[in-house]
C-alpha cells in the first residue's frame, strides 16, 4: 500500500486529491492546522474515527511555517509520495498580508523539500505552482513561457516553483511542479470570485440575497474542474522521470463571461444585481492567463472534459441545492468547511 503525504487536505484540492487517492487503494496522511473550529468539513465524506483500524485517512497537526513539526513527520510517516498544496491562496489578500503569504507559500515549501533531502527520504515531491506566477505575459503560456509575477501570491509561488527545480537538479529528487490555472468547484472557498459568484446568482433566485459586490470584470482567466486537475497532480507523480506541466482547459473567459453563465443559469439578467466595487481590485492587475497544456496531453495523456459553461452549471446547481436542503455528497463538505 503506497502513503501520502498531503499539506492542504482540507481544502479544495486537498479533498479531491484525498478521495483520488483512497480510491487507488493508498493511505493517506493530511497536515491540518489547530483551530478553535473545525476546519475539515471536505473531508466529513472520507473521515472515519482515527481507532478504527481500517482507517486509510489520518490527519496530523503540523504547520507549513513550523520546520520542526514538518520534519517529524516526514520521519515518522516515510511516504511515498508528498503533494504540497497548502497555501495562503488568495491573490488579493495577500497584498494585505505579504509577509504572511511569502512564509507558507514560499518558505513552506523550501521547509518540506529540505526535510526530504536532509532526512534522505526517497519519497516523489509534488509542488503546487500557480498560473499566477506568468503575471502580465501575453497568453497563451506554457512550461517554456516567461513568469512575470505580479502579486506577493505570485512571488511566493514563484519561489516555491524555482525552489522545487533547483533541489531536483542539485540533488536528483523526484520533484515535479504543476502549473496550474483556475481550477474551481462546489467545494471553492466563498470568498473566491466563482464561488461568490455561483453562490450569489443561486441565492439572489432564492431571494436571500440581493447584491453582489465584485471588482475587475475583464480580466480572462482559464478555468477548469478542480478534480480532474486532482488527477494530473498524481499522474506527474507516476512517470519514469520528473517534470513541470501546464495544466489547463486551453481556453479563456472574463469574469463578466462567468456572471453571464451563472445568472443566466437561474433567468435573472446580471446587469440589474451586479455593483462594481473599487476595494476588490488588486493594486496590479493579471489581464489574460490561458494554458498551453500541450506537453500535459502528449506526455501524461490527461485532456480535461468539463468545459468553463458546464462548470458553472455544476457550481450554482450545488447552491441551488444547498439553497432546498437537497445537496449532494458532492457540496456536502463544502458547506461546513
Amino acid at each position: 500500500m503506497k502513503r501520502a503525504l498531503i499539506t492542504g487536505i482540507t481544502g479544495q484540492d486537498g479533498s479531491y486529491l484525498a478521495e483520488l487517492l483512497l480510491s487507488k487503494g493508498y493511505e493517506v496522511h493530511g497536515i491540518k492546522r489547530r483551530s478553535s473550529s473545525f476546519n475539515t468539513g471536505r473531508l466529513d465524506q472520507l473521515y472515519r474515527d482515527w481507532h478504527d483500524p481500517v482507517s486509510r485517512l489520518h490527519l496530523h497537526f503540523a504547520d507549513l511555517s513550523d520546520s520542526s513539526s514538518l520534519w517529524a513527520l516526514l520521519y515518522d510517516l516515510n511516504p511515498d509520495e508528498i503533494y504540497n498544496l497548502a497555501a495562503q491562496s488568495h491573490v488579493r489578500v495577500s497584498f494585505d498580508i505579504p509577509e504572511y503569504t511569502c512564509d507558507i507559500t514560499a518558505n513552506g515549501a523550501l521547509r518540506l523539500l529540505e526535510g526530504i533531502h536532509k532526512l534522505k527520504l526517497k519519497a516523489r515531491y509534488y509542488q503546487a505552482s500557480s498560473s499566477e506566477m506568468f503575471g502580465s505575459t501575453p497568453a497563451p503560456q506554457n512550461e517554456l513561457t516567461r513568469f512575470y509575477p505580479c502579486s506577493p501570491y505570485a512571488c511566493a509561488k514563484l519561489f516555491a516553483h524555482s525552489v522545487t527545480v533547483n533541489y531536483r537538479e542539485s540533488y536528483g529528487m523526484f520533484a515535479c511542479s504543476g502549473i496550474l490555472f483556475n481550477h474551481e468547484s462546489p467545494r471553492r472557498g466563498e470568498t473566491f470570485v466563482t464561488r461568490k459568484i455561483a453562490r450569489a446568482a443561486a441565492r439572489i433566485k432564492g431571494g436571500l440575497q440581493d447584491k453582489l459586490y465584485l471588482g475587475n470584470l475583464e480580466a480572462l482567466r482559464d478555468w477548469g474542474y478542480a478534480p480532474e486537475y486532482a488527477e494530473a497532480m498524481w499522474m506527474m507523480l507516476q512517470q519514469e522521470t520528473p517534470s513541470d506541466y501546464v495544466i489547463g482547459t486551453e481556453s479563456s473567459y472574463s469574469v463578466k463571461d462567468f456572471v453571464k453563465l451563472a445568472f443566466s443559469h437561474v433567468n435573472l439578467d446580471w446587469r440589474d444585481y451586479v455593483i462594481i466595487d473599487p476595494l476588490y481590485y488588486r493594486p496590479t492587475e493579471v489581464e489574460s492567463l490561458r494554458a498551453d497544456a500541450s506537453k500535459a496531453r502528449q506526455q501524461l495523456g490527461w485532456r480535461h472534459k468539463v468545459e468553463c459553461p458546464e462548470l458553472v452549471r455544476i457550481m450554482v446547481d450545488a447552491e441551488l441545492d444547498q439553497i432546498s436542503g437537497s445537496y449532494s455528497g458532492e457540496f456536502a463538505g463544502a458547506i461546513s468547511a
